[in-house]
């Protein structure tokens, strides 16, 4: 195994314990708690935040000149 897959293993691993870590304390203090007034303006956020992650995936998967970069 050399260093860029044991880097990108490290990375992989390291945004799926975020994402659990993110689901566990959403649902510790939203499904299970009592949210309180919070709970529009979070869902709000990530309403926003679901609509400009797709719509930059859909211009980025859309676009003809991403693989003609010399960096890929």
């Amino acid at each position: 195994m050399d260093i860029r897959t044991s880097t990108g293993l490290l990375a992989t691993l390291t945004a799926v314990l975020l994402g659990i870590v993110g689901v566990w304390g959403f649902v510790d203090g939203y499904l299970l708690g009592s949210p309180g007034a919070w709970f529009a303006p979070t869902i709000g956020s990530l309403v926003v935040a679901a609509i400009a992650v797709g719509t930059l995936v859909l211009l980025g998967a859309r676009s003809k000149r991403w693989r003609e970069n010399p960096y890929w």
